[in-house]
C-alpha cells in the first residue's frame, strides 16, 4: 500500500515538473514575441495552452484521488495540498502568457516609446521569479522561495513606475493612446505573473516549514513580529 502511494506521489511530482517546464516556456515565448516582433510565436503559445489545461486537470484529479484513498498526513498532506494550488497558479500564468500574446497582436510591433517603458525589466524579473519558484519546489529550497517572495515588491514598484510613464506618454501625445493602453495591460499581466510565482514560493514555504505565509509574509520572511491581530475570527 505504501509503495503504491509513493508511486502516486512521484507521478504527481513528475506531472508538476512537466507542467512547470511548459509554463516557463509559455511565458518566455510571450516575451520573445514582443521583443522580436514575431507574429508566429503567439500561435505556439495558443496551442500549448491546451496542454497546460490538461496538466491542471490531471494534477487536480490525482490530488483528489490521493486524498480520498490514502488519508495522507504531515509532509505528504502538505505536498498534495500545495500541489493543487501550484498547478492552479501555473495554469493562470499560462493564461496570462496567452493574454500577453493576444494584446501584442493588437499592435503587432513595438511602439516608438518602447524603450521608455519598464517592459523588459519587468519581464526579466517575472521570468527569474517563476524559474526560482519552480526550482525552490524541485529542490525544496526555502531560501530560494523567500527570495522570490521578496522580489515581488520590486516587480510591483516597476509596475507602478511604468503606469506613470505610460500615462504621461498618453497625455503628451494622444496618437500613442492605443499602444500605451495595450502596453499598460501587458505590464499589468506581467505583474500578475509575479503574483502567481510568489504563490508558488509561498506553497514551498508551507510544504517545508508548515507555515502559511500568505497575507502575513513579513512575519515569516522578514522576521518582523508586529502586534498580532487578536480580534475574534468570527468577525471576518
Amino acid at each position: 500500500m505504501q509503495r503504491q502511494f509513493d508511486e502516486q506521489i512521484n507521478k504527481l511530482k513528475n506531472r508538476l515538473l512537466k507542467m512547470s517546464s511548459l509554463t516557463e516556456e509559455q511565458l518566455q515565448l510571450s516575451f520573445k514575441a514582443i521583443k522580436e516582433e514575431n507574429l508566429t510565436i503567439p500561435d505556439i503559445v495558443f496551442e500549448n495552452e491546451i496542454k497546460l489545461d490538461k496538466y491542471d486537470f490531471k494534477i487536480e484529479k490525482s490530488c483528489l484521488k490521493l486524498f480520498a484513498l490514502n488519508q495522507p498526513v504531515a509532509l505528504d498532506l502538505r505536498l498534495i495540498m500545495a500541489a493543487m494550488n501550484l498547478s492552479t497558479d501555473l495554469e493562470r500564468i499560462g493564461d496570462l502568457a496567452v493574454n500577453i500574446c493576444q494584446n501584442f497582436l493588437k499592435v503587432k510591433k513595438k511602439p516608438e516609446f518602447y524603450e521608455k517603458t519598464k517592459f523588459e525589466e519587468m519581464a526579466n524579473i517575472a521570468i527569474s521569479m517563476l524559474n526560482d519558484s519552480i526550482d525552490s519546489f524541485i529542490e525544496n529550497d526555502v531560501a530560494k522561495a523567500e527570495s522570490v517572495i521578496k522580489r515581488d515588491q520590486e516587480l510591483d514598484a516597476l509596475n507602478n513606475d511604468n503606469d506613470e510613464i505610460l500615462i504621461k506618454i498618453m497625455q503628451e501625445d494622444p496618437k500613442f493612446i492605443q499602444e500605451a493602453v495595450t502596453f499598460l495591460e501587458i505590464c499589468h499581466q506581467i505583474e500578475r505573473c509575479g503574483d502567481h510565482a510568489t504563490n508558488v514560493a509561498e506553497d514551498v514555504y508551507f510544504i517545508s516549514e508548515a507555515q502559511i505565509v500568505k497575507h502575513n509574509y513579513e512575519k515569516y520572511i522578514y522576521k518582523e513580529y508586529d502586534k498580532e491581530i487578536n480580534e475574534n475570527d468570527d468577525e471576518i
